[in-house]
């Protein structure tokens, strides 16, 4: 399939009900309102195509440019790339899943992950965040000390942190929790140190998850350190 005939399939699936949701949340004009399963259903066509991944990201319209991070061939997506898409990605749909499970994917997650969260840009460091919370959740060989010394940074700075930033750093002593066990027990500790965090979440229903129970609910189900075989879902 050419950029034309996806653009064409994505508008056929524009859906009102999805597109009001996505538009409570954040999203913007462009964007047609296609459910995820739909926007699947277009992937099974294309499969990974890193070309046509990157000329969807650069139409612009938020549900191409979250099919093109479905899409992408994360073996061939280069840094600039990455860096360019985190730059673009102007809502949490795109920057903290979209772009981050890309990231995550690629060779180079980690480093990316520790550069982006110390962007001044609040939806750079977001994404950081949870690039660096898929990383730990597919990769076996980790920076131990590294992630110990985040968690030490999560639980001194996260109620002071910018709103989705403070999100996703709930989310990564989550991550660590559940998919580091070597850390599982810190995570917990920092994670009842932190408590209920505030995040505005628009208006909408949305809640932040409480660490300490979502790290307990994976603790009984005796998945700690169970990893997922890829970020994007």
């Amino acid at each position: 399939m050419e950029l034309k005939e996806v653009m064409k399939e994505l508008a056929s699936y524009a859906d009102q009900r999805t597109k009001n949701t996505l538009m409570n949340h954040g999203g913007r004009e462009p964007i047609f309102g296609v459910k995820v399963g739909d926007l699947k259903k277009i992937l099974k066509k294309t499969r990974k195509n890193h070309g046509l991944s990157l000329a969807l990201y650069d139409t612009g319209n938020s549900d191409a440019m979250y099919l093109a991070g479905l899409m992408a061939d994360e073996k061939q997506i280069t840094k600039d790339q990455l860096n360019n898409w985190v730059e673009k990605a102007y809502w949490y749909y795109l920057s903290e899943y979209a772009v981050a499970w890309v990231a995550a994917e690629s060779k180079y997650g980690f480093d990316l992950g520790l550069e982006w969260i110390r962007s001044d840009k609040e939806s750079v460091a977001s994404a950081g965040w949870s690039t660096l919370s898929n990383y730990a959740s597919i990769n076996t060989v980790l920076d131990l000390d590294t992630y110990s010394s985040l968690l030490d940074e999560v639980n001194k700075t996260i109620h002071d942190a910018k709103n989705r930033v403070k999100y996703t750093m709930n989310g990564f002593v989550i991550a660590v929790g559940s998919y580091v066990p070597e850390l599982s027990e810190k995570a917990k500790l920092v994670a009842k140190n932190i408590g209920k965090v505030d995040v505005f979440m628009g208006g909408t229903s949305c809640k932040v998850p409480l660490a300490t129970d979502y790290i307990a609910k994976v603790e009984n189900r005796g998945s700690v350190g169970k990893k997922r075989k890829q970020a994007r879902c």
